[in-house]
């Protein structure tokens, strides 16, 4: 008599003949790495400049936004929230003119191999930051403009032209900086007699009028306007 075996009763006898495929290879995971000069900040930026998808941008500020300055409480407010961190001081790896304007107002002109190296303070800044920063500078109205840099590494004084040799070997980084818009700078070298300063101090700001105390009536381009017109001190 033959016997008949139910196909499921016949899968322990085939199951040592099936081969399971060999198991994936170990993911590897590759050390991150380090950003490229003047290609921004890894940040844990997101689309409203505070999560986790974005790139902080180093901004060399040379005037008002320095710390004992009239505008650093702006600067203050984005450390505050998270849009801003101080990265130290560094000057210009190339010379430019750094002059004053009406009331004393200081702006760094993009005429590079005149003037002199100027010495700053560097921040690393969110998106959200930068936005803050252009209506602060009027990027929108021709008051300055946001444009790329080569800053080295400096001494944390920066008070002068002395030292800045010391510091030729520091490596080259790239950020942005608001120069006086292209519309006037030229003019406004050479209202200033074709001189600039290394660095704007207390003694370079010495009158600044802010922005609330300057006379009604006038607009930021009237004022340089004037003052360009304006025979010298």
């Amino acid at each position: 008599m033959q016997t008949h075996h139910h196909p499921a009763a016949l899968l322990p006898l085939l199951l040592p003949t099936l081969h399971s495929p060999p198991p994936p290879p170990p993911i590897q995971t590759l050390p991150a790495r380090p950003p490229r000069p003047g290609m921004g900040v890894p940040s844990e930026a997101g689309a409203d400049g505070r999560g986790c998808a974005g790139q902080r941008t180093l901004v060399f500020t040379y005037g008002t936004l320095k710390q004992g300055f009239s505008n650093h409480c702006l600067v203050q407010e984005m450390i505050r929230s998270g849009d801003a961190s101080y990265v130290g001081v560094y000057r210009t790896a190339d010379r430019y003119p750094l002059v004053c304007g009406p009331y004393r107002v200081p702006f760094l002109l993009n005429l590079p191999g005149e003037g002199q190296r100027v010495w700053g303070e560097v921040y690393a800044v969110s998106g959200a930051g930068i936005a803050r920063m252009d209506e602060l500078e009027g990027t929108r109205r021709g008051h300055y403009e946001r444009l790329p840099i080569l800053i080295r590494r400096g001494g944390e004084g920066g008070g002068g032209d002395a030292g800045n040799e010391d510091a030729a070997d520091e490596a080259v980084v790239g950020a942005e900086a608001y120069f006086a818009h292209r519309s006037y700078a030229g003019d406004l070298w050479k209202r200033n007699g074709e001189k600039g300063y290394c660095v704007y101090s207390e003694k370079e700001a010495r009158g600044y009028i802010r922005r609330k105390d300057r006379p009604a009536g006038t607009t930021f381009l009237d004022q340089i306007r004037f003052f360009v017109s304006s025979p010298a001190e």
